[in-house]
């Protein structure tokens, strides 16, 4: 395998600020505020590799780990969640004779102002049904869970899909060439940056030196 493995995740991130996906893949560099921490709290909740249940005809399976390794893609991570409802036209698991429809739901905690979804989040599930797609040789759906509003937005994966997938490759070379090259991208003209958590490793504050030949002369002191 030439190409360098990348994660579904990262994928929302590069997307989200190119610029603070560099910050944490390349520098390493991380920090927390309080929309990570009820993303986190969130998530927490949902999975759990060892629960399945059965809810409203559905079997349900959470923090499912899929990936797709052909070159093109080489790609890994957990899904939130995977539901299976019965279908003559799904997968059959186990060597049962049943056959499953596999839906895809991804948890966010707060539903975007103004859409239906962030081209982000979706762009998160339409990798995530990729790998889901190649491990259960299925053609699977996809939706966002808005935990803030208890609502579920369909995503169109199946009905764009040649759009996305195209999209996806490309954002997959851009990701390695940076990697590659060991370097961060530049922040995007308009990049929205008010509530990252990266926002103070990114752009740091500076006290304003209101006497510049003081500040000088405590360096040259603390030398001494």
């Amino acid at each position: 395998m030439s190409t360098t493995e990348i994660t579904i995740r990262s994928i929302q991130h590069y997307l989200y600020c190119p610029h603070r996906w560099g910050l944490m893949e390349i520098d390493k560099a991380w920090a927390e505020n309080i929309y990570v921490t009820k993303a986190n709290l969130m998530h927490e909740r949902v999975h759990d590799p060892d629960k399945s249940y059965i809810m409203r005809g559905k079997k349900v399976y959470t923090s499912v780990s899929v990936y797709n390794d052909l070159e093109e893609y080489n790609l890994y991570g957990i899904t939130d969640c995977l539901e299976l409802s019965k279908g003559e036209e799904g997968v059959s698991f186990n060597g049962s004779g049943e056959k499953y429809h596999i839906s895809i739901v991804e948890y966010k905690p707060t539903i975007p102002k103004n859409v239906d979804y962030r081209d982000d989040d979706l762009m998160q599930v339409f990798a995530q049904k990729v790998c889901v797609d190649y491990v259960f040789d299925t053609d699977c759906d996809g939706v966002i869970y808005y935990a803030d509003v208890k609502k579920r937005v369909a995503l169109p994966l199946r009905q764009n899909y040649e759009e996305y997938n195209i999209k996806l490759k490309q954002i997959l070379k851009e990701m390695r060439n940076y990697l590659k090259e060991g370097k961060i991208p530049a922040i995007r003209k308009g990049q929205k940056c008010s509530g990252c958590s990266m926002k103070d490793l990114c752009m740091p504050s500076i006290m304003p030196i209101k006497d510049f030949r003081m500040e000088i002369k405590k360096i040259e002191e603390a030398k001494l």
